[in-house]
């Protein structure tokens, strides 16, 4: 048997501990980090005060307002990164991303136009994750032959990624135009919406949970997604059901976006930098792929939003910006490795 064949389980054990460790890593120094910082000497306790629902001193009221937005950030980086790896694999582009076919676009004009008339937040999330869905809804219903598979592999997702490209242009013509009549008070919120802030993200349940689903429906077909990277020409005759699994990962990736979405705003790079970087350091192998990519991209965003809540401190950024001035010179070099012979 081939070295490398039998050594790949430990190579991917590897990988991925080291992955999950610096995910609980992240979570701890984004607890840390701060215009004032906690003692490591004093989580012990803080932590055992939050265990008891009861954080009493000012490490623990820290830790618990910070480890809550640090969780919200892990859950939306793990869904936009695993998002972007499934959109990759169904359209069979490495340049995709989870924004690539207009549902942010789509939660965009929901979320600023409940910004614009000033509604509650839970107005704003409904709307957004309304918009994304509408968007949805009409993608699948322009594009679903291409969704069935009744194309070839080279064109097969064409009328999908155009109908995308053009309802997002559409959506962002209806947000420029929001924008340019919106209030001076209340541009400042759409704004930031635009860009993605985590400042103030709510902690949900929802998130994790379609997280966890979405999960399982990947790992469950990672191997069929092998076969469709190798084979795409063959992958009906070697057993590989091309319809079902398109939709599957059409609705996935998209309820994760929209998840996202309604969570913190339209932030940039995590589900485009994310699955590349790991396609360089773990190879094309979806059964590593799926678990790294929720592991990384959870760890990169809650990075990202500490950079953006400390380097200007008291002041915090926009984590979109920050997410953008990191992907954007990663991406330039990804795509340097890949045009190298």
């Amino acid at each position: 048997m081939d070295d490398s064949f039998r050594h790949r389980p430990y190579r991917a054990a590897i990988v991925l501990g080291a992955l999950f460790v610096a995910a609980i890593a992240s979570l701890i120094f984004s607890g840390l980090i701060g215009s004032i910082s906690v003692p490591l000497a004093e989580v012990p306790t803080a932590l055992s005060e939050i265990a008891r629902g009861k954080p009493a001193t000012l490490a623990a009221t820290l830790l618990e307002l910070r480890l809550g937005r640090a969780m919200t950030a892990f859950v939306t980086g793990a869904a936009l990164s695993l998002a972007g790896l499934m959109m990759q694999a169904l359209l069979r582009n490495p340049l995709a991303d989870p924004y690539v076919l207009g549902i942010s676009a789509g939660a965009s004009v929901g979320a600023l136009g409940a910004l614009l008339f000033m509604c509650a937040l839970w107005v704003v999330d409904a709307a957004a994750f309304a918009g994304a869905v509408t968007i949805s809804a009409i993608l699948y219903f322009l594009a679903r032959r291409d969704l069935r598979g009744a194309a070839t592999a080279q064109g097969g997702v064409s009328l999908l990624l155009l109908t995308g490209v053009i309802l997002s242009s559409a959506c962002m013509a209806i947000v420029t135009l929001m924008l340019s009549i919106a209030p001076d008070s209340r541009l400042r919120s759409m704004v930031f919406w635009m860009i993605g802030d985590l400042s103030g993200a709510p902690q949900r349940l929802l998130p994790w949970l379609v997280l966890g689903a979405v999960l399982i429906f990947a790992l469950r077909n990672a191997r069929a997604l092998n076969i469709i990277a190798l084979h795409a020409d063959h992958a009906a005759t070697l057993g590989v059901q091309v319809g079902p699994l398109r939709k599957g990962l059409f609705f996935c990736s998209g309820l994760l976006t929209a998840s996202a979405v309604t969570s913190a705003g339209s932030i940039g790079f995590v589900g485009l930098i994310v699955p590349h970087a790991l396609r360089f350091a773990c190879g094309p192998d979806h059964r590593i792929l799926i678990p790294a990519a929720l592991l990384a991209g959870g760890s990169f965003l809650v990075l990202a939003d500490t950079l953006a809540r400390t380097i200007t401190a008291p002041q915090q950024l926009p984590v979109g910006v920050v997410t953008a001035l990191i992907g954007a010179p990663v991406f330039l070099y990804q795509l340097h490795r890949l045009r190298r012979p």
